[in-house]
């Protein structure tokens, strides 16, 4: 296992590890996977304004999908699962 924190790369192990987390650094295998991340860890503004632009371009289309769903007269709620259609289900003989 490594301990990872900015230009700094240490060879850890399981006694040594819980410390390295509480300095900040994260925990990764020896391939650079992250194993665990330090509880101090923060996210990059850049990946925060990433999400947040993410999440208001979808909130805006679930808006207009709604809306579109609204002109279609349809009666599905949204807490509700639509109803089957098993008349046309493949293996029925009729």
């Amino acid at each position: 296992m490594k301990a990872i924190k900015d230009n700094k790369v240490y060879t850890v192990d399981e006694t040594t590890k819980d410390a390295y987390l509480a300095q900040g650094f994260n925990i990764t295998d020896d391939k650079g996977k992250v194993i665990e991340r330090s509880p101090s860890s923060s996210v990059s503004y850049e990946a925060y304004s990433k999400v947040v632009a993410e999440n208001k371009a979808l909130k805006a289309e679930i808006k207009k999908l709604k809306a579109e769903n609204d002109k279609q007269g349809s009666n599905i709620d949204d807490d509700e699962e639509p109803i089957e259609d098993t008349s046309k289900k493949k293996g029925k003989a009729k």
